[in-house]
């Protein structure tokens, strides 16, 4: 996919939710419920994933930007027999 149609692929989503939008003060309850849903699922992602991300990195670089030595991974050897 190229980037110019990528740039068209989320256009076109934006303009559908613009228009979901101007369209939900006249909908009926059902539709507003289920449009809040699908808005708190994708809100809950993004929050979710910043929060992983956020972990990830602070576990491996801590603070400081450099790596914790603490975190060192060790080798794993296999038993003799």
């Amino acid at each position: 996919m190229s980037p110019e149609d990528f740039l068209k692929e989320v256009q076109a989503i934006g303009e559908k939710f613009l228009l979901k939008l101007q369209k939900l003060p006249k909908a009926d309850p059902v539709e507003i419920a289920s449009f809040s849903v699908v808005l708190l699922f994708i809100a809950t992602v993004l929050v979710l994933t910043i929060i992983a991300c956020s972990c990830c990195c602070y576990s491996c670089c801590g603070c400081d930007g450099g790596p914790d030595p603490r975190h060192k991974r060790s080798r794993v050897r296999p038993d003799s027999c």
